[in-house]
């Protein structure tokens, strides 16, 4: 839905809040996460998507994933269904090794849109670290499907189908990745471990 556009009183907070993002972009650039942070919340407001998720991201690189996580879940909360705000989420998420809720954030995101392909992407990265190929086979399949000559998703699909014992098929998606890659490390090693 589209809004109005800002005038009188309104000009002024957009005035100020668009120089608190200009001001948070360029502390952001130079390593100076802290002082992003406080430019930002210096015209908060409880109500705006992108400011939460603005915050969010910014506490994320400042290294306070539970300020990171509160403001991510208030985008989410403004913004039910949207996905931006859930693939931030992860960051934090990660970052204090919840994996339970880094799975759900994922399995929200696909409920939204199953054929997203980085939450697909990644939470099939997810799936592969945790040893559960079937899953990983599924969400990587997913991304190759929508995206044939995506380079990280060939190449992580052409392993999941090595380590499920699928053999053809891993030798297929390996050459695939050298069609993109002709001299890719992790394709040669994967076609030497085919007998």
């Amino acid at each position: 839905m589209l809004t109005t556009p800002i005038v009188g009183a309104g000009a002024q907070s957009f005035d100020k809040q668009r120089t608190a993002f200009r001001n948070s972009y360029t502390q952001e650039n130079s390593g100076d996460y802290q002082g992003a942070v406080n430019s930002v919340k210096s015209v908060y407001d409880d109500a705006s998507y992108e400011i939460n998720l603005r915050l969010g991201w910014l506490s994320f690189k400042s290294g306070d994933f539970k300020q990171s996580e509160a403001y991510y879940r208030k985008a989410v909360s403004l913004r039910p269904y949207g996905i931006e705000a859930r693939l931030g989420l992860v960051f934090p998420l990660t970052s204090m090794g919840n994996w339970t809720l880094v799975n759900s954030v994922y399995e929200e995101i696909l409920a939204i849109d199953d054929k997203n392909s980085i939450a697909n992407y990644r939470y099939g990265i997810v799936a592969y670290g945790r040893q559960d190929y079937v899953k990983a086979d599924k969400l990587f399949s997913k991304v190759v499907n929508i995206y044939p000559f995506d380079y990280d998703s060939l190449v992580m699909l052409a392993w999941t189908k090595l380590k499920l014992g699928n053999t053809l098929e891993a030798k297929a998606l390996f050459q695939k990745v050298l069609l993109y890659s002709p001299d890719d490390a992790s394709a040669i090693e994967g076609l030497s471990n085919i007998r």
